[in-house]
């Protein structure tokens, strides 16, 4: 059940793994300086070291069960960063000022989420590597 060699989506999967843990880290200092005022702000502080350990896990045991795992849990992020952005879109537009340049500017980041899926999606491209 091991990997016979480094190969792309193995190295992908470690990449993904490891950019989890920095954008984890990004998320729960962002969040907890908004003091969590929403539940939805613990899905990511929480996902994000859970992708981390599975990723890892898979980097290192190459079990179908852990494909299955970590594939529903790139599926899990991508759903959940999209929804992210829905939450940060409607944030900036209820400060003061609406949907204004100043208000992107320093209200909730709309582009961190979109990354979470992004990063997810890039996990799911190297979990159906192989088949294609």
């Amino acid at each position: 059940m091991n990997w016979s060699m480094w190969s792309i989506d193995r190295i992908l999967i470690l990449f993904v793994s490891l950019a989890f843990l920095m954008i984890g880290l990004q998320v729960t200092m962002f969040h907890y300086r908004q003091n969590f005022i929403h539940k939805a702000m613990w899905v990511p502080v929480i996902s994000a070291p859970i992708f981390l350990i599975a990723g890892l896990i898979l980097t290192w045991y190459n079990a179908p069960w852990l494909h299955t795992l970590f594939m529903a849990l790139m599926w899990f992020g991508v759903v959940s960063g999209l929804i992210g952005f829905y939450f940060h879109f409607r944030g900036v537009g209820i400060r003061v000022g609406g949907w204004a340049l100043r208000n992107f500017l320093i209200g909730p980041p709309i582009i961190l989420p979109l990354m979470f899926s992004a990063l997810s999606v890039l996990g799911l491209i190297a979990i159906y590597w192989k088949a294609w």
